[in-house]
């Protein structure tokens, strides 16, 4: 199976509820086509420092942020195709940067355990773990996710992400798919990918539906949780 593994494109997200959901993909329906990887569970590992440092600068909304992520399609097993993932965002534009080796060869990669092909994303990844010091799976965040493309442009893509999980215990993709929720039931994470502009037909959807554009991060929910945690216990110390 061939994944793309360099991507320079907008995103732009949306929270929306199931119904919204019907009704983009009523109206999209001649428009795009599922993309043929696109109806899956993603899982992922976030890598951090101690005080979760990448994704404390992230949330201030830097001009310039990054993080560090092991991702499979489906729950993994030592032999099963991993990306580790390099992620920037610089005034809006994402750059993402990926290679693939099986799951356990990319963990003990990512933890300084052991060596990987070389590179261009391979020197970024490793200046990445160098510079960063003690970086670790801090972590997990599964979701389902539906992918599609458009029949006229194949770089402008949609996907509507649910059933958002995370936990910070048991940081293996090998364990399973369960945590915490960060979305109601009946919510859902649009995001849209983009080189350019968005379709006009999509723009329509959206003004007439009321449907506006967030500021979304998995991760950042995720870290948010945690850190009111750490609170509460502090606070009944």
């Amino acid at each position: 199976m061939k994944y793309q593994n360099v991507f320079k494109r907008y995103e732009v997200k949306y929270l929306i509820t199931r119904k919204q959901q019907k009704i983009i993909l009523q109206a999209m329906e001649n428009l795009t086509v599922p993309d043929k990887y696109g109806k899956s569970t993603i899982c992922n590992l976030y890598f951090d420092t101690p005080d979760y440092l990448l994704i404390r600068r992230s949330i201030e909304k830097p001009v310039y942020k990054e993080k560090l992520r092991l991702r499979t399609y489906g729950m993994a097993h030592s032999d099963t195709q991993a990306f580790a993932e390099i992620k920037k965002k610089y005034k809006s534009v994402v750059y993402k940067r990926r290679v693939d080796m099986p799951y356990s060869q990319a963990l003990n990669y990512l933890k300084g355990k052991g060596g990987a092909p070389g590179g261009q994303i391979n020197s970024e990844i490793e200046y990445f773990l160098q510079f960063y010091e003690n970086l670790a799976p801090r972590v997990f965040i599964s979701y389902e996710r539906q992918a599609f493309y458009s029949k006229d442009d194949p770089d402008f893509r949609m996907t509507f992400d649910q059933n958002i999980l995370w936990r910070d215990y048991d940081l293996d993709l090998t364990k399973g798919i369960y945590g915490n929720k960060i979305l109601q039931d009946n919510m859902v994470l649009l995001e849209v990918k983009t080189k350019g502009a968005i379709p006009l037909w999509l723009t329509a959807v959206l003004n007439q539906n009321k449907i506006y554009k967030t500021s979304f991060s998995k991760y950042g929910n995720a870290y948010k949780e945690i850190f009111y945690r750490k609170q509460e216990v502090k606070n009944y110390a």
